[in-house]
């Protein structure tokens, strides 16, 4: 229940003025505003220049219109800068402060240095690890308890005896299994 029903409307804040309230009508994906989803939206408006808030809130109409923010990112395309304004709260009147509207300040790159780290860091290890999701791949995994293999095949089958030796026959050392 974090994802809301209610018309949703945002005023994006700049050194050259504000966009006024918009209602985020068209999203890329067929039903806006889910639990979980990232939903895209196209705003036109003059160019801001550097922007320092935004005003985000929904008129608290239909049922389950609640939600959860997580955060906005505005993406500028004449200067091809990322704005990211935090959120992480309730837009909800039962929920939170009861507030159904928020004003949040960009967040400047220096406030979250190991937020941002532990973020790319997570992204990059994705890109690493992602292969292992792909379907028809074995994992094995090496038990340092049992010095054996765990292996967790393609069809939801799990070998946790603890064979000494990996598929290829190789015996695997503590020295060379993490």
């Amino acid at each position: 229940n974090a994802g809301t029903e209610a018309d949703v409307y945002i005023s994006v804040y700049g050194e050259r003025g504000d966009t006024g309230s918009r209602q985020l009508l068209r999203s890329q994906k067929s039903k806006k505003f889910l639990k979980g989803q990232t939903d895209i939206f196209a705003v036109e408006a003059v160019h801001l220049g550097c922007l320092h808030k935004i005003v985000i809130g929904h008129n608290g109409l239909g049922s389950g219109n609640g939600w959860f923010l997580d955060k906005v990112v505005i993406k500028d395309p004449i200067t091809d800068l990322d704005y990211t304004f935090l959120c992480h709260r309730w837009l909800d009147q039962g929920q939170d402060d009861g507030n159904i509207s928020r004003e949040l300040p960009v967040t400047d790159a220096s406030m979250l240095p190991g937020r941002q780290e532990l973020e790319l860091k997570r992204e990059k290890t994705w890109a690493a690890e992602k292969w292992k999701f792909q379907k028809g791949i074995t994992l094995q995994f090496y038990n340092r308890v049992t010095r054996g293999f765990v292996c967790l095949y393609p069809d939801s089958r799990v070998d946790a005896l603890g064979d000494k030796k990996n598929k290829y026959g190789k015996v695997c050392s503590m020295s060379m299994c993490a």
